[in-house]
């Protein structure tokens, strides 16, 4: 815990308007290490506190006033909004102590990415003592090592294949990362888009003025203008805004500014381009280019207006309905598409869930035809999967490579993760369960294990109705959620979605239901 300093009686604090707030800090934390008061009485004083002088010029760089900050943070489940505060508010943010409390604070819960990156950004802004925070970095690389067990990467050449130390790495690790940029960076340099700059940013509105409430604000990239129409979205390291090239409305993207510069994600959608060619590629992001600062990254894709699969979700859950169940088939058809996609040419998404499946509407009306086998007007409707940071390119290591590591989303963790077992595709598979069973029951999923011919396997603990095609779906969840090692799981997707698809145009009356529920959803969400 950050400690308040004890020597509070020293004159020089007699005109200090943070003074009495620091005797009174002082005392509540006395009394609750003696267990006189509650933590509930000291964190409201510390609120208090922050929100009296956090505006105040003043104590912007005075560490004294940065630990009541921590002590706050230290208290807080929301300590992610905390630190977004404490850097909109530049408190002490050239201070190497800032970032060294954070990462020790990120470290201590087990988010090493976090805390390798708070590292990185304070070097980048070259907080001071530089060389102290640089020591404080290298002993957690140190401690990071020793926990990794450590491992070798070879060289990236032509077949950018990585040789490991162990076939059980963490591939989210962000010294695998790290190191797995390094070596195909000369290939990243080389993609259409790719822009990189010694620089940090330098336009001139500051990118740190843009705000979840940001419009038409004018940023410049690359020499295009890009004028600000909102904030789609917002992550730890990350923001996505919608914006008009040109202040054009008829040309949108997504700008994805994350501090630091991370251009994993701009090479993960290039390979999407180089492996996945024809009507298949409409299913997942496309981004135009990247430009990388030394302070950070600018991702520019493309932007679609309708909504996630989880706006859709929430349309029913608002209302106390459920999704039909006509339309929940015709989703799981498109999820169990794009994995049995993405897996054949080496690729897992690491995030698949309903945020980052954006819905596609078809820019014709739809036919009864075309629908099975997604020509025709059907070939722009569907799915949409964005977000490709957590990406994994198993051509860049061995042969059978298993991982470790948990994806450390809430309700998306799979059952190899949650029992600390190997794991491969089925970060993605079980994601996919995740987001039927929300489409089906309007609630994240909880497994149990059931006795079966000796042994056990998991399902959903929620019961199916009785109206529904119950074999159909007991089928997903049984086989998905219960992948023994070997399994050729690209087979399975593609038995599972044929066996969708023929029970829906087995009755074409389906076919027809789901298109009007299609237009309504369309409707609806395009309104909202």
């Amino acid at each position: 815990m950050v400690i308040i300093p004890t020597d509070l009686n020293n004159s020089s604090y007699a005109n200090d308007p943070l003074f009495p707030w620091l005797l009174s800090i002082k005392k509540e934390l006395d009394d609750w290490y003696s267990g006189n008061r509650s933590g509930g009485d000291l964190d409201n004083l510390l609120s208090d506190c922050i929100s009296t002088f956090k505006n105040n010029a003043q104590y912007r760089n005075d560490l004294r006033f940065l630990k009541i900050w921590f002590l706050y943070l230290e208290g807080s489940k929301d300590y992610e909004n905390i630190f977004r505060e404490m850097e909109e508010n530049e408190i002490c943010i050239g201070h190497s102590l800032l970032y060294e409390w954070y990462a020790y604070f990120l470290e201590a819960k087990g988010k090493w990415k976090e805390a390798h990156i708070i590292y990185h950004i304070g070097i980048s802004r070259k907080a001071e003592p530089i060389e102290k925070l640089k020591w404080a970095q290298s002993l957690f690389v140190k401690r990071m090592s020793e926990r990794l067990n450590t491992f070798s990467l070879g060289k990236v050449a032509g077949g950018e294949q990585v040789e490991v130390g162990m076939k059980l790495i963490n591939p989210w690790s962000a010294f695998i990362v790290e190191e797995l940029l390094k070596k195909i960076h000369p290939r990243i340099t080389k993609y259409d888009g790719y822009h990189l700059s010694k620089k940090a940013y330098s336009g001139k509105v500051a990118l740190s003025s843009l705000k979840k409430s940001s419009r038409n604000k004018i940023i410049e990239i690359g020499g295009k203008k890009y004028q600000i129409k909102g904030c789609a979205g917002q992550g730890g390291f990350a923001q996505v805004f919608k914006a008009y090239v040109d202040s054009n409305p008829d040309d949108a993207v997504a700008l994805k500014i994350q501090r630091p510069a991370f251009p994993w994600e701009f090479y993960m959608y290039r390979q999407l381009d180089e492996r996945i060619s024809g009507k298949q590629r409409s299913s997942f992001g496309f981004a135009h280019k990247v430009h990388i600062y030394s302070d950070c990254s600018i991702l520019i894709c493309d932007y679609l207006a309708h909504g996630t699969l989880q706006d859709a979700i929430n349309s029913y859950v608002v209302t106390g309905k459920f999704m039909e169940e006509v339309l929940c088939i015709y989703y799981t058809t498109e999820m169990l598409y794009m994995l049995e996609t993405l897996h054949s040419v080496g690729i897992i998404h690491g995030d698949f869930k309903p945020d980052n499946l954006l819905i596609r509407y078809s820019k014709d009306d739809l036919s009864e035809e075309g629908s099975k086998d997604r020509t025709g007007s059907w070939l722009d409707q569907g799915l949409y999967l964005v977000d490709w940071g957590r990406g994994i390119d198993l051509q860049l290591f061995p042969k059978n490579t298993e991982f470790t590591g948990d994806c450390r989303t809430s309700g998306f963790c799979c059952i190899e993760m949650q029992e600390k077992k190997p794991w491969t595709f089925q970060t993605d598979t079980y994601g996919l369960c995740v987001a039927v069973h929300m489409m089906l029951h309007n609630t994240y999923m909880e497994v149990e294990r059931k006795a079966s011919d000796g042994g056990y396997i998991y399902l959903p603990k929620s019961s199916f109705k009785r109206y529904w095609n119950v074999e159909l779906w007991k089928a997903l969840f049984t086989k998905l959620l219960n992948v023994k090692p070997g399994n050729n799981d690209i087979e399975l997707l593609r038995s599972l979605r044929k066996s969708f698809l023929d029970y829906m145009h087995d009755n074409p009356l389906l076919i027809k239901k789901l298109k009007g529920l299609l237009v309504k959803q369309r409707g609806t969400l395009c309104s909202a």
